[in-house]
C-alpha cells in the first residue's frame, strides 16, 4: 500500500512532469519556422518597425497617431511580444530613436537580432546598433537607380562588407534586383517591397494616363506578382515587405489572411516576410505570428 510520503512524491513528480509538458507545448506553439542566413537563424516572419515610429505610408494624421502610441515603453513591450511569439529578428532604421529602443531591448535581456536599414555610412550603424546585417535604404536605392548611379549603392555594399556584418540592398523596383543579380554583387540578401510605391509622377502618368488624387503613394494590384517573380528567380535570400500595402490590403481578417498566404506561396522556401504592427488596439504581433504558423504548417511552403 502506498503511504502518504510516497503519495506526495508521486504527486510532486506528476506535477513537475505536467509543468514541463506545458512548457514544452508552449515553446512549440511560439516557435516559428526559420531560415539560415550566414550563421544566423532568421524567423520567416521578421518584425518591422514603421508603425512604431509613425511611418504609416498613409497620411499625416495616422503618422501622428502612431507616434503618440510609440513611446519607448510601448515599443519595448512590442519587441518583447515579438520575441515571445517566436520572432527572432527585428528590421528597423538607424535613427537615434531606433538605436535607443534596440539598446533598451537588450538591456532587458531581449535577444532579437537586428537588420538595420541605412541611407549612408554603414560603419556608424554597425557601431551604434551591433546589427547582424545592414541594408541600403530602398528609397535611396530607387533614386540612384533612376539617376543611373548604382555604383553609389555598390560602394555602400562594399563598405558594409568591411564591417563584418551581412549585407543587403532594399528596393521597391523588381528591376533593381535583376540589375544586381546580373552583375553578381557581393550581397547576402535583398529586401523587396512588393508594391512599387516609388514611381515618379511622370512614370505614373505614362502608366495610368493620369495622376490619381489625392497625391500620395500609389499601390497597384498587379505589382506584387512582378516582385514575387523576381524574388523567386533571385539567387539570394529575399525579404518581402509591405505585403499588406501599408494597411491598404488589411480591410478585414480575411484580406490579411489572404495577403499572408499569397506572399508565402509566392516566395522561395528560404525567403521571409517583414511585417510591421500597430498593437494599440489588439495584439497584431501574436496574430501575425499565428498566421505564419498556419501558412507554413506541415512544411507546406
Amino acid at each position: 500500500m502506498t503511504d502518504r510520503r510516497q503519495f506526495l512524491q508521486i504527486t510532486a513528480g506528476l506535477t513537475a512532469a505536467g509543468i514541463a509538458a506545458e512548457a514544452a507545448a508552449g515553446a512549440a506553439e511560439t516557435a516559428l519556422p526559420t531560415v539560415k542566413l550566414g550563421k544566423y537563424e532568421i524567423s520567416r516572419l521578421i518584425q518591422g518597425s514603421n508603425p512604431f515610429y509613425g511611418y504609416s505610408h498613409a497620411n499625416r494624421t495616422l503618422d501622428q497617431h502612431m507616434r503618440e502610441w510609440g513611446t519607448p515603453e510601448n515599443v519595448s513591450n512590442a519587441l518583447t511580444e515579438a520575441e515571445r511569439n517566436g520572432i527572432t529578428t527585428f528590421q528597423t532604421n538607424g535613427d537615434a530613436r531606433a538605436v535607443q529602443d534596440v539598446a533598451a531591448h537588450r538591456k532587458c535581456s531581449g535577444k532579437l537580432q537586428v537588420i538595420a536599414l541605412i541611407r549612408t555610412n554603414p560603419e556608424d550603424a554597425v557601431k551604434a546598433m551591433s546589427p547582424i546585417a545592414v541594408s541600403h535604404h530602398g528609397e535611396v536605392t530607387d533614386t540612384l537607380f533612376r539617376a543611373q548611379k548604382m555604383e553609389d549603392v555598390h560602394e555602400f555594399t562594399k563598405r558594409a562588407r568591411q564591417t563584418g556584418v551581412l549585407v543587403g540592398v532594399s528596393t521597391h523596383k523588381p528591376e533593381v534586383i535583376e540589375y544586381i543579380e546580373e552583375r553578381g554583387w557581393d550581397v547576402d540578401f535583398y529586401m523587396g517591397c512588393v508594391y512599387n510605391r516609388t514611381r515618379t509622377p511622370d512614370e505614373l502618368r505614362k502608366l495610368l494616363g493620369q495622376l490619381p488624387l489625392p497625391a500620395g503613394e500609389v499601390y497597384l494590384e498587379k505589382d506584387p506578382e512582378k516582385m514575387f517573380g523576381v524574388m523567386r528567380k533571385a539567387g539570394k535570400t529575399c525579404f518581402a515587405f509591405k505585403i499588406l500595402a501599408a494597411g491598404r490590403a488589411a480591410g478585414s481578417v480575411e484580406a490579411v489572411d489572404a495577403a499572408f498566404r499569397t506572399a508565402f506561396a509566392a516566395i522561395k522556401p528560404r525567403d521571409c516576410v517583414i511585417v510591421g504592427a500597430y498593437p494599440r488596439f489588439k495584439n497584431e504581433i501574436a496574430e501575425n505570428a499565428q498566421r505564419v504558423r498556419r501558412c507554413l504548417s506541415a512544411g507546406s511552403l
